[in-house]
């Protein structure tokens, strides 16, 4: 990037993950120059950091966790080429008609139906490797999990994961994945789009944190520090792609807070609750497929919540216990023994994010009561799952945590609820897009990544038709 006269690029991408990679792709594809531009290094399967400790430090925001203002709740985000993709667990599921139903209402926005997304989703899922965990393969964590809904009469379904030769019948073991996937077998946009759409010219940054940008009819300026020190990029248009924190506070530390009431506001992150159930044969709920199968049933999805059979490494499952000597260590010692089912809230989007003196994103994010009735309600059922199962005891944990960061930007009609409009364009300033988690009206029930992925791909496509419209007739240019 350095040396001789600034390159303008057609597009400038912020944020390469399930939404940056995605258009990256798309738009590169079309024909348009594009910058795709990331805060965190690049990784690959040879050189991902190779224990916990490491990855968690070197793959995260914050250090491996942040919090909200009253440090009651932690978030988890991706910082490294290919974002939270890379550090996911790989779900990738479609909205159903009640997502979409309560988006359009909130939303007033017409496309928001199962029909009119549906070869958005398509798209994406053509390109992807799309596996469900067979039962054989399914590891004792997951048989417990199924064993208790079908004692409990609840309805349950194998979970969709996106990945492609995880080997877990010769011995592998995903839970590594969490610190990015060793096998190059987790469809991370890392992983598929990104290197798609370099093999078709697409440019790379990373290690450059964008502080602010500057937005006009005539492009974008895109202003920063990376490896060579402060910098600004030029772009005819740029689509914040850094999710719910990075874009919101990118829009904020740029200003745009003072023309747009709805900025910052509409925060969820689909609260999460692990409980964890000691049994006297080994569970090794680390080994294998460590997650895959979730309830399915409509009655818990009315009252706002979901099951997962899930687990964590040793340090993290040694931070939700909350404690500490003698009884932490007899805690763990029986982490082989330990199977584990969360509970993943709906919550209500009234979470707020906003600058604190020194330019910080502060996280403001209270329960609501009827977060409160949906969290107890799951998990009073979890109990009775492991109850049911004959556990030697149980313990849930006092903590929580996000990993579904939603919302900030909303998108709507009407600018004085909303971010971003229908064309997915900031309301009111040319040539800055968004289509990331951050746009989401309400917290969808449902994990968001399939969906931010379909909505950055019905972005691209409208990037891509416009600039021919500009461009086409008067330049003789022809996009394929």
């Amino acid at each position: 990037m350095g040396g001789g006269e600034a390159r303008i690029y057609d597009f400038a991408v912020v944020g390469s993950g399930t939404s940056g990679g995605v258009l990256a792709y798309y738009l590169q594809k079309a024909g348009a120059q594009t910058l795709l531009i990331e805060a965190g290094k690049r990784y690959s399967a040879d050189t991902f950091p190779r224990n916990e400790a490491d990855y968690s430090a070197q793959l995260f925001w914050g250090g491996g966790i942040e919090f909200d203002s009253r440090c009651t709740m932690g978030f988890l985000r991706g910082k490294c080429l290919g974002g939270g993709s890379v550090v996911n667990q790989a779900l990738l599921d479609r909205f159903d008609d009640v997502a979409w139903d309560d988006w359009r209402a909130a939303s007033g926005i017409d496309f928001f139906t199962a029909d009119a997304m549906a070869p958005h989703y398509e798209a994406i899922e053509s390109e992807l490797s799309l596996q469900s965990i067979p039962e054989d393969r399914r590891n004792r964590n997951a048989h417990l999990f199924t064993q208790a809904l079908d004692c409990l009469g609840i309805a349950w379904a194998p979970l969709r994961r996106g990945q492609s030769h995880c080997a877990t019948e010769q011995g592998n073991d995903c839970m590594a994945c969490l610190g990015g996937c060793h096998r190059d077998s987790k469809q991370s946009t890392l992983a598929t789009f990104i290197p798609r759409a370099e093999a078709l010219g697409l440019e790379v940054l990373s290690e450059f944190h964008v502080g602010r940008i500057e937005s006009d009819r005539n492009g974008v300026t895109i202003h920063g520090t990376g490896r060579d020190g402060k910098e600004s990029l030029q772009a005819g248009a740029c689509v914040l792609a850094a999710g719910s924190f990075g874009t919101t506070h990118l829009l904020l530390a740029s200003g745009f807070g003072k023309h747009l009431p709805a900025l910052g506001k509409g925060f969820s992150m689909h609260p999460q609750y692990m409980t964890f159930a000691e049994f006297d044969d080994p569970v090794d709920a680390h080994k294998g497929a460590f997650q895959s199968v979730k309830s399915a049933d409509f009655g818990l999805r009315k009252k706002g919540y979901k099951l997962e059979n899930v687990f964590a490494p040793p340090v993290s499952v040694a931070m939700l216990f909350a404690g500490a000597g003698a009884p932490l260590q007899a805690f763990m010692m029986q982490y082989r023994h330990l199977a584990c089912v969360e509970v993943a809230v709906r919550d209500e989007a009234t979470g707020e994010l906003s600058l604190d003196r020194r330019g910080r994103l502060r996280v403001r994010k209270v329960l609501t009561d009827n977060d409160e009735t949906r969290r107890d309600d799951g998990l009073s059922l979890v109990r009775n799952l492991f109850e049911s199962l004959g556990a030697k005891s149980i313990f849930q944990s006092p903590l929580y945590f996000g990993l579904h960061l939603m919302g900030g930007c909303a998108i709507g009609t009407d600018p004085r609820s909303s971010v971003v409009d229908e064309t997915f364009q900031i309301h009111g300033v040319p040539n800055l897009y968004c289509a990331d988690t951050s746009v989401y009206p309400l917290a969808p029930g449902i994990n968001p990544a399939l969906t931010c992925m379909a909505l950055s791909h019905k972005l691209a496509g409208n990037l891509s038709k416009g600039k021919r419209e500009r461009r086409g007739a008067d330049a003789g240019e022809v996009w394929v």
